[in-house]
């Protein structure tokens, strides 16, 4: 079943453009990486599910689409500043990204 919320909450989302300009596997996590995101002269951290499907080194210099305003989560004893947005079809994860270089920090609308 699926909820109805009116846009006005949907509005109220922050989806920018950032770039992974680090990212390394979360010791003693199997999935876990942890990526640090220039949002347009801001860096912030991000703790993603992403391991086993890209290995951390092939994240680096990507740019992403990430959730800015969302409360920080703790994940494995770390901070997640922001949400990195990712299509999952069963077994199977995509990172979500611009099919261009955009502005870090350009707003995803």
């Amino acid at each position: 079943m699926s909820v109805k919320h009116p846009f006005e909450e949907f509005a109220k989302i922050d989806f920018r453009v950032g770039k992974i300009i680090q990212a390394e596997q979360v010791p003693g996590a199997k999935k876990l990486v942890k990526l640090k995101i220039d949002i347009g002269g801001t860096v912030k951290q991000s703790v993603a599910g992403l391991g086993g499907h890209y290995k951390p080194e092939d994240l680096v210099s990507k740019q992403v689409v990430v959730v800015t305003n969302l409360q920080p989560k703790k994940m494995f004893g770390l901070d997640s500043e922001v949400m990195l947005l990712a299509a999952v079809d069963g077994d199977t994860v995509c990172i979500l990204k611009p099919d261009r270089d955009m502005a870090l920090g350009s707003k995803v609308t």
